[in-house]
C-alpha cells in the first residue's frame, strides 16, 4: 500500500510562485510515474502535470512554461513549481502515483488559492 501526502498549497497573489511536493511511502515510488491533477469547485478534476519514472515530463496546455513538475527518488517526493500563478490556478491540488502494477494512489489534496 502506497501513501501520498501532498504539502506546500496556500494563499498566493496573483503572479506569484508556490512549489507543492508529493512525498509517498513504500518503495515503488523509483519504479512509478506521478502526476498532478487540480480540481476547482464544481468542475472535473484534470491532469496538470506528470513525469514518468524515466524524468519524461508533459503538461498542460493551460500550465505549459509556468509550471515545473520535478522528483526526487532518494526523497520518494515528487515537486510542482508553479510560477505566475493566475487566479484561474485556485483548485485543490491532487497527487497521483501509477504504479507499474495497474494501480494508482491518490494524495488527499493542498488547496491553492490565488487572489486577484
Amino acid at each position: 500500500q502506497v501513501q501520498l501526502v501532498e504539502s506546500g498549497g496556500g494563499l498566493v497573489q496573483d503572479g506569484g510562485s508556490l512549489r507543492l511536493s508529493c512525498t509517498a511511502s513504500g518503495n515503488i515510488f523509483s519504479i512509478s510515474a506521478l502526476a498532478w491533477y487540480r480540481q476547482a469547485p464544481g468542475q472535473q478534476r484534470d491532469l496538470v502535470a506528470r513525469i514518468t519514472w524515466q524524468n519524461l515530463t508533459d503538461y498542460a496546455n493551460t500550465v505549459q512554461g509556468r509550471f515545473s513538475i520535478s522528483r526526487d527518488n532518494s526523497k520518494k517526493t515528487s515537486y510542482l513549481q508553479m510560477n505566475n500563478l493566475k487566479p484561474t490556478d485556485t483548485a485543490m491540488y491532487y497527487c497521483k502515483l501509477e504504479s507499474p502494477y495497474s494501480r494508482d494512489f491518490w494524495g488527499r489534496g493542498t488547496q491553492v488559492t490565488v487572489s486577484s
